[in-house]
């Protein structure tokens, strides 16, 4: 990758650049001052009461973990959104297409150089995080699963906002249909569980109408898998089995009504993340499609 010439580039601009210095000293420095406070609660706490409750320091890591995903998730389009319609407006793209480069190296050039700027920031994070390591409750296997989850949502957030990128000729069009898209993957499949559950319920509540019948054993059937997409479940079932909740997942499950334990329902975080990979994949596929000028001739030629 040292050899991308668009990853040398992006990378040289970003080292000049101030913003990311200040980006990572402003959320460190919000992240020492709770953990800070956390730690000043607890002590004056057990000060007074002569009793530490370790599950304060569990809530540091949480509200840290939680702050890490929300920016890999909102940020993550922002930076990339604009990469490749921003070179279109500059009426640049055009000339790095007639160099050596291909469109998969000018792709996964911007998405590595972006994908790095934001690595420092969560990697910058981590003596906060490792905070919990002084009283225990998490293992360093648990936080490997957590950094895996943030490379998975990380990777769909940026092929995401690449995608768009590419394929609208402006920034704005393209940073809004990424955001749109998050959208769709946080709150509609969530609204397609909940719109099919609820037309499963009214039409067995035609045919039955007592309670505990036939209309309290209706789910959303398939539509749930669906949430395999959803990276917010899936960082709220990796937070829950670390801290020790582990029933969330069948609350979210018996929500969209009841259904028996299959393979994927007992591999769920696995299957959710690797399903997301895989999601970001066709992702920076159709951007490669998308701005490979000689898909265009072809394309031409067979019109």
């Amino acid at each position: 990758m040292k050899g991308n010439p668009v990853y040398r580039r992006e990378m040289t601009v970003s080292s000049r650049s101030i913003r990311l210095p200040v980006m990572t000293m402003v959320f460190n420095s919000i992240l020492a001052l709770v953990a800070l406070l956390n730690m000043y609660s607890v002590a004056s706490q057990g000060r007074v009461t002569a009793e530490i409750q370790y599950s304060s320091f569990l809530n540091l890591y949480v509200f840290v973990a939680l702050i890490e995903f929300l920016m890999l998730f909102f940020i993550m389009p922002a930076l990339t959104a604009g990469s490749i319609s921003g070179e279109r407006e500059r009426q640049t793209l055009n000339l790095m297409l007639s160099t050596q480069m291909t469109p998969a190296e000018i792709v996964l050039g911007k998405l590595i150089s972006s994908m790095i700027n934001m690595a420092l920031l969560v990697i910058s994070s981590f003596p906060v995080i490792s905070l919990v390591f002084i009283y225990g409750g998490i293992q360093l296997r648990d936080l490997g699963l957590l950094l895996l989850l943030y490379l998975s949502v990380a990777l769909l957030s940026s092929s995401l906002g690449l995608c768009f990128s590419a394929v609208c000729k402006r920034s704005t069009m393209a940073t809004a249909l990424s955001y749109g898209f998050l959208g769709v993957l946080l709150i509609g499949t969530y609204a397609i569980n909940f719109f099919v559950w609820s037309i499963a319920q009214m039409g067995a509540a035609r045919y039955v109408n007592q309670v505990g019948g036939i209309a309290s054993q209706v789910n959303s059937g398939g539509f749930f898998y669906l949430l395999l997409l959803n990276p917010a479940l899936t960082f709220y079932l990796v937070i829950g089995n670390q801290v020790g909740d582990r029933e969330g997942f069948l609350t979210v499950m018996q929500y969209f009504g009841k259904r028996q334990l299959n393979p994927v329902l007992n591999a769920w975080i696995p299957f959710s993340i690797c399903l997301q990979i895989f999601l970001s994949v066709i992702f920076l596929t159709i951007a490669v499609r998308a701005i490979d000028p000689m898909r265009g001739k072809k394309l031409k030629k067979q019109l």
